[in-house]
């Protein structure tokens, strides 16, 4: 089963930090010749997909790489790569890391990633920047033409939480206002992640997930407890249909524990390649499902630690 994301890059800043290094990847079979190139670029402020979105501060989204400011086009022309997204983290001003998504362009893909944003001093609804459909296009079409308002839908759900939020068999919620649209093309699964900037706009990632090739095979939200002393089990999903509520009801992670509790400690994204060697609850029992490799992504707001989105690959 191949997922819908064949890449995942950390961008981390040099010595100087007046520019982007490479910080580590994970990478889908036959895509070493594209793993080569990247680990010996560098990134100025400004420059390239990671460049791009420590000057714009958000979350970039950039569906077509040719004659663009994208660095890599013929070796990710070469290596099928089709779509990339750059998440930004900093703390409060200062840029931490960059994360970079690439998906494939496997005429089976189906399934999205969406990136949405609200300017309150033009509208009080949010509309779609940019997103990559794979083989979706009447999904798409519409998507383009929706707007939605706080509290309604993925994106406004996502935006009114504040906080990562998962949706699970999307043609039974209601609460996705696309489910039609969706349950035509096999999108089950949406996972929504907020970023706020220093100003007042908002900016949503939204992953819609299909069952033949979803965007990742678990996904978990751990959150801080009310003494902010662990991180606690707030929500998943996993493919092979695991009761994580059930599996982690008592459990916890502790800062610095795991690759999860190191993304709290740090305030850095994680990759892991190898989780045998993770130590946390949370990585012990994706071993014990089969499952490898983890990103762990932390969604931060007034430079506190608001939740950890991991995702298994």
């Amino acid at each position: 089963m191949k997922t819908f994301i064949r890449v995942v890059e950390l961008w981390v800043p040099d010595r100087t930090r007046m520019r982007l290094e490479f910080g580590g990847g994970l990478y889908d079979e036959g895509l070493s010749a594209f793993k080569a190139v990247s680990e010996e670029l560098h990134f100025g402020y400004d420059e390239g997909l990671p460049g791009k979105a420590w000057a714009s501060g958000h979350p970039v989204i950039l569906t077509k790489f040719a004659n663009s400011y994208f660095k890599r086009t013929e070796q990710a022309v070469a290596a099928g790569l089709t779509c990339g997204v750059a998440v930004p983290v900093f703390a409060g001003e200062f840029l931490q890391a960059v994360m970079v998504l690439f998906c494939g362009d496997d005429e089976a893909h189906v399934g999205a990633i969406e990136l949405w944003h609200n300017d309150p001093d033009l509208s009080h609804e949010m509309g779609l920047v940019d997103g990559y459909y794979g083989a979706a296009d009447m999904f798409e079409f519409n998507s383009r033409h929706t707007r939605f308002p706080r509290g309604f839908g993925l994106p406004g759900r996502t935006w009114k939480a504040g906080l990562p939020l998962i949706i699970k068999d999307l043609h039974d919620a209601k609460s996705f206002l696309r489910w039609e649209d969706a349950a035509k093309v096999g999108i089950n699964l949406g996972v929504g992640v907020p970023y706020r900037t220093g100003t007042d706009q908002t900016w949503v990632l939204t992953f819609l997930s299909a069952q033949a090739t979803p965007i990742a095979r678990r996904f978990e939200i751990w959150v801080p407890n009310e003494s902010r002393s662990a991180l606690v089990f707030r929500a998943g999903d996993c493919s092979a249909q695991t009761d994580l509520a059930a599996l982690y009801a008592t459990k916890l992670i502790a800062r610095g524990e795991g690759s999860i509790g190191g993304a709290w400690a740090t305030g850095m994204p994680a990759l892991n390649d190898d989780l045998t060697h993770d130590g946390s609850i949370a990585g012990s029992e994706a071993c014990a499902a089969g499952l490898n490799r983890m990103v762990a992504l932390p969604v931060i707001g007034n430079a506190r630690l608001e939740a950890v989105l991991a995702w298994y690959l």
